[in-house]
Order: C-alpha cells, then structure tokens, then sequence
C-alpha cells in the first residue's frame, strides 16, 4: 500500500520566489488497486507521479510504502521495493535488443521463452520484437507496450504511468487500454494513471481529480466520472 501525508511541493520562480505546485496532499493507494489521476494541465499530476517514484522530492510532508517511511529513499531503492514509473515518452535504447532489455529489467536471468511470455502479455507478438532494438525504428504504441513489458518481467508492486496516451495513435491507444485491463484483472500489482482520457478512467476502481495542487475530488468511478463528463470536474476532459 502506498500513503502520501500532507505532502506539498514547492519551486523557486524567476523571481526568487516559492510557488507551491501540490498543496498538504493526502492520498492512499491500496494493494491490487486501480487509481486514476486526473485534472487541468498544471494542476501537479506529474509532479505527484515524480515525488511517488522518488525523481522528485517533496517540501514537506512523508511518504509511505508498505507501511516504511521512503520520503528520502533514491529512485533506485523504490525501484527495488517495488515501485515503477512509466515515462509520457519511454526512453529508446539504441544498440541494446528488446529481449535484454526484458532481461535487463527483471534482476534474473529469465529465459527468451519467458521474454516471449511476456511480450504476448502486453499483445506483441514475440517473434517480430524479440530480436528488435529499441531504437527510433519503434512507433510511439509499440515502445509504450514494450516498457509495460519490463514493468511485468519486474513483478512490481505499484506501476505509475504518466499519460500513457500522449504520442500515440488511436489504434495503439485501444490496445493498451486491454493491456490495463488484463494486468489490473490478473496482476496483484496497484495501477496509477495519469490521465485526461475517458476511456482510462472509465476503467479504473477510483478517480482522483488534482487541481491547484490539491485533491478536489475523489472517490468510485461511478460517483466521480458523471462529474467530469458533465464538465463540473473543472479539468478538460477527452472523449473518444
């Protein structure tokens, strides 16, 4: 289970002066959870999903993860408590192989038939990525698939995407949509997404909306996304 207490962020403006982007945020994600975040541009969603994977640090406030204190604790150490982060526009490794980076992401020395395992289970079919770099030769839909795919060969516990639909096509879209549904049906992993998409929040348990820096809304998809469609959420909301 992941807490966030009273965490705030603050940056140092062109004018030497302090800005708060989030604002004594509260937030619980409970194991095998689906939580979607959503609001305006600028409201600190990012942000949020930067300070739980541990690339930013926040002013104040602590965070928890199975019940341990990680406010302080390095990218690398949630990494391997089970924290995973997933990029708006996923890094491209020239030169290294999908298969090794599978490999490479899972801490063992898993066989290329697990490798393929795992590529059929964000809907890549093994055989014509297994062998491919991760280079620009990779549409924006398929190297978004390949990162969920190192996120499953890690086993880990929490997995934060940020705005996992930013660059893609609508064709790649509605294929990751399926790879989020089966991870949050057969996976005991917690899901965060950040995300302006009805369809994302369509299928998470519940939907948080941050605006200003802070929680305006939270609660069931079925009580919280009427609100948003209605436009009384006070974020732009995208339909398909």
């Amino acid at each position: 289970m992941l807490e966030l207490k009273n965490v705030s962020f603050e940056v140092t403006d062109e004018k030497d002066k302090q800005k708060g982007i989030l604002k004594n945020v509260n937030l619980v994600v409970k194991n095998g959870e689906f939580l979607a975040i959503t609001g305006p541009n600028g409201g600190g969603k990012s942000t949020l999903a930067k300070i739980i994977a541990g690339i930013e640090k926040p002013t104040s406030g602590k965070i928890y993860f199975d019940g341990k204190d990680i406010t302080e604790a390095s990218i690398t150490e949630r990494a391997k408590m089970g924290v995973s982060f997933a990029f708006q526009q996923p890094v491209r490794f020239k030169g290294i192989q999908v298969k090794d980076l599978i490999q490479l992401a899972s801490g063992n020395s898993i066989s290329v038939a697990n490798a393929c395992d795992i590529l059929s289970e964000v809907g890549l079919c093994a055989r014509d990525y297994i062998n491919r770099e991760v280079d620009a030769s990779l549409s924006g839909g398929e190297l978004k698939r390949i990162e969920i795919a190192t996120i499953i060969a890690r086993g880990t516990k929490l997995c934060v995407f940020d705005e996992p639909e930013a660059g893609i096509d609508l064709w790649s879209f509605k294929n990751l949509i399926k790879v989020f549904e089966k991870m949050h049906k057969e996976k005991d992993s917690s899901i965060m997404i950040i995300s302006h998409q009805e369809r994302i929040l369509n299928i998470a348990d519940e939907i948080v909306v941050i605006s200003g820096g802070e929680i305006s809304a939270k609660g069931m998809k079925k009580d919280i996304l009427p609100e948003l469609l209605q436009g009384t959420g006070g974020c732009k909301f995208e339909q398909d």
